[in-house]
Formats: structure tokens, sequence, C-alpha cells
């Protein structure tokens, strides 16, 4: 039974985008069937009355703890075209997080070269000289402080696995509740980062598609009015 809540923000032939919860992982979780991958293909199969397997392409994800906005291909022909997309950095991505302590410019980048650590499954910062190592980029705007801690915008030009975690982590100003990286505060439900718009060119058809998806709720409630979406 699925127990988890999402919306789906955009279908047609070719896409399906649906908002993800904190807590669930993209696709493949450590339970079988229990991501929101199986979640889509699961109501394409009832929506359409479809016996059987059903097609669903994964070309991104967010990490478990992330909420926000995921895109899956109903066709091979939109898993390929958008796949290229996010590979060759044509995606336009932005995140809000709430961050610990306030960066010492009002906006800014953040460089590093990550590598991947598996066997602990985390990013780690390396430098250029590692053959191992990929470049991550993230540009930050700073749009409110409170009581020690920073609410950031982020827009990331690189897709490595953890990156805007170890990114902030790196830089003094871990996302409030990721414990894995460095965090020394709770947050009430999994970590306050959060996939809040994203814009990419339809795989098919001849437009761009703008899609923004509002912060959960139970950020507003724990932080209070001092959290503004940006206009």
């Amino acid at each position: 039974m699925n127990k988890w809540a999402f919306d789906i923000l955009l279908e047609d032939n070719h896409l399906l985008v649906l908002s993800k919860p904190t807590g669930l992982p993209t696709a493949h979780g450590e339970i079988k069937g229990d991501s929101l991958f199986d979640y889509a293909k699961e109501y394409i199969k009832k929506r359409y009355a479809k016996p059987g397997n059903v097609f669903l392409g994964v070309v991104h994800r967010l990490d478990q703890p992330v909420s926000g906005i995921v895109i899956f291909a109903k066709t091979s022909k939109a898993a390929s075209r958008l796949s290229e997309q996010f590979r060759d950095t044509q995606v336009e991505k932005t995140y809000l997080a709430v961050v610990e302590g306030i960066p010492n410019a009002r906006s800014g980048t953040l460089h590093h070269f990550l590598i991947n650590d598996d066997e602990e499954r985390i990013a780690l910062v390396s430098n250029q000289n590692n053959p191992l190592a990929k470049e991550a980029i993230t540009h930050y705007t700073v749009l409110a402080t409170y009581d020690g801690h920073a609410f950031l915008m982020l827009n990331p030009k690189t897709g490595r696995k953890h990156q805007l975690r170890i990114q902030l982590s790196a830089s003094g100003h871990p996302v409030m509740g990721d414990k894995k990286y460095g965090s020394s505060f709770n947050f009430v439900h999994g970590i306050s980062l959060h996939a809040y718009s994203i814009t990419f060119k339809h795989p098919v058809k001849d437009e761009t598609i703008n899609m923004k998806l509002d912060l959960p709720k139970i950020w507003l409630k724990h932080f209070g009015p001092w959290i503004k979406v940006p206009t």
C-alpha cells in the first residue's frame, strides 16, 4: 500500500512530472517497490488500465531526504532526449535550503572537486589533481537570515552526487538536519533542501517548460515567516 503522498505536476504522452516527498527514494530504494518510480509506474498502470509492465524512464534523481520536482519519461525517445539535456547541463535547476551559519557574501559561487566514497555512500571534497575527481560548481544567493541560519537559493551548474550537500558542508554551512554532512541541528522532516524549480526543453514539442513547486508546509511551520519563497 502506498503510504506516500505526491502530486502530479504535469503529464502528457511523453512526460510525468511529480512532487517527491522527503524520505522517499526517487528510484530503486532499499525496500523493493518503495520508491517514487515504483509508485509512478503503479499510477500509470491503474490510470490507463495497462496490463503487465509499463515503461518509465528515470532521467535524473533527488537524494532520498530531499523534496521537490522529479521528471520521469513515459517513452524511450523522451528518456533519451531528457537524459541528454541533464548530461549536457542544459537543464536549469533551482534549490532552496536552510543552512547553519550565515555566508560572508550575499551571493557567490561554490567551486570544488568531488570524489565518491562508495563504501560510506557519501561524496568527499578532493583536489583537481585527483584523476577520479569531478568539478562541481554551484551559484548561491542569500535570501534571508535569522538566528544564525541562512535561507539560500542554489543554482547548480554541474550535477554531481550529493553536490549541494557536500559543497555547503565544505563551506562551513551544512544543510540543516543533514547529519551525514555535519549538521548539528535536527530538522523535523528529512533535511532542509528542496528542489524548487526546473526549466527544460520538452523532449518532443518545440517548447520550454518551467515548473515551480512550493516549499513543503512543514518548512513554514518549523521556520516561521522569515522563510519567503522568491518571486
